[in-house]
């Protein structure tokens, strides 16, 4: 029996949210060999887990628009225990038709449907890594896409005439 060999992909994602004006930005950062790959975006009317969500989303988009799938090993990074934990509710969710105890949508259904739809079709690992971690003389690019979306959070704020 010969072993398959995998083609392996890093991601690293972060959301952020200013929560009193509802701005947020999503980062994701996709390592594929030698290539680093850059993903962000800012979103209004949005909510911190909706940007944790949305990083994971645009990522996994970009993989299977550009990357061939087949033998692909997707690894994706998140300090979000909301991401982490969804593949864990999965089967609830189904089961409830996406709907909480009192009969309305779940938050975020949307792109909670999306998700579902990508991770059960990729091959895929979810790593919870912990939040704010301090730099270190290696690249960490879970601090990366964190500083990348406050940044772009920030950044948005201050062109609308906001200060900090």
């Amino acid at each position: 029996m010969q072993d398959t060999i995998y083609q392996s992909i890093e991601i690293y994602t972060d959301g952020s949210c200013h929560t009193q004006l509802c701005v947020g930005a999503w980062a994701s950062i996709i390592l594929q060999n030698e290539n680093v790959i850059n993903l962000s975006g800012v979103l209004e009317n949005t909510t911190h887990n909706r940007m944790e969500l949305l990083a994971v989303i645009k990522a996994l988009e970009f993989v299977i628009e550009k990357i061939n799938q087949s033998n692909l090993k997707i690894t994706v990074v998140s300090d979000s225990q909301y991401v982490v934990g969804l593949l864990n509710r999965r089967y609830k969710f189904i089961l409830s038709d996406y709907k909480t105890k009192a009969g309305n949508d779940i938050r975020n259904k949307d792109l909670v449907l999306i998700f579902f739809n990508f991770t059960s079709n990729l091959n895929i690992d979810f790593v919870k890594i912990k939040a704010h971690q301090k730099p270190t003389a290696e690249i960490n690019y879970n601090i990366e896409v964190d500083k990348l979306c406050r940044s772009l959070v920030r950044n948005n704020l201050k062109n609308k005439g906001f200060s900090f």
